[in-house]
Formats: C-alpha cells, structure tokens, sequence
C-alpha cells in the first residue's frame, strides 16, 4: 500500500518535517492544523475565526487526499485556554454538528503565541 503525503506549502512542513496529511490506504491522518491562513501566512487574533481557518485549511488537505470532512471520524483540539472552548463550538457545529466524530479537546501550550487553538483529524474514506 502506498503512502501519499499532502503539503499545504507551509514553512514549517520543511523546517521541521512533517507533512500535513498523510494517507495510507482508506485511512487519512491530517496533522495538528493552526489557524494561520497558509497564503499569506497571517492569523487572525480571534479564536473563533482561528478555528474556522483551521478546519478550511483540513478540508483542503482533505480534498487533496480525495475526502472530506464527512470521513472525518476522530478529532482533537488543543486550545491554548481551555475556558475559551465554548467561542470555538458554533463554528464547530457549522463543520461537524451532523458528521458528529469522536472527540478529545486539551489545553496545552502551543508553537506560537497568537495560535490559539489546533485541531488534527483522522478520517476513514468510504
């Protein structure tokens, strides 16, 4: 079974070597995604709007692994702060109130101070 790697183009794919998803057979593992917006390599100080480049930016990588969101059947966010969770759930809803994956959300330090929440999936293609 052949292994395919998907790049968002990020800087920090090279730097530090990984990619962003990586698929083997049926199985797509897309890794911990910012909400930097990876054209122009900005971000935007609200969580909300951090969350909804994030999941953008996996459904692009998605795409590229011929999924999508749908096939998602695992994710965990890391916030930042944990007490800013809730900002984050109607944008949540708007991507996976019907898909309904399971779940784990920590609080945890990230690689940059304006970064304040990461998600990473796994989907399953049908």
């Amino acid at each position: 079974m052949k292994r395919k790697r998907i790049s968002s183009g990020s800087e920090f794919e090279e730097k530090i070597g990984y990619s962003r998803a990586v698929v083997q057979g049926n199985w797509v593992f897309v890794s911990g995604t910012t909400g930097y917006n990876y054209e122009n390599m900005t971000i935007s100080d609200d969580i909300a709007s951090q969350t909804e480049q994030c999941l953008l930016n996996i459904k692009n990588a998605l795409e590229q692994a011929e999924a999508s969101l749908s096939d998602v059947v695992r994710v965990m966010y890391i916030l930042k702060e944990a007490s800013e969770f809730e900002k984050c759930w109607p944008v949540l809803g708007k991507y996976f109130g019907e898909i309904k994956p399971a779940a784990t959300m920590i609080a945890a330090g990230l690689a940059d101070e304006k970064m304040k929440i990461e998600i990473q999936v796994t989907a399953l293609k049908n």
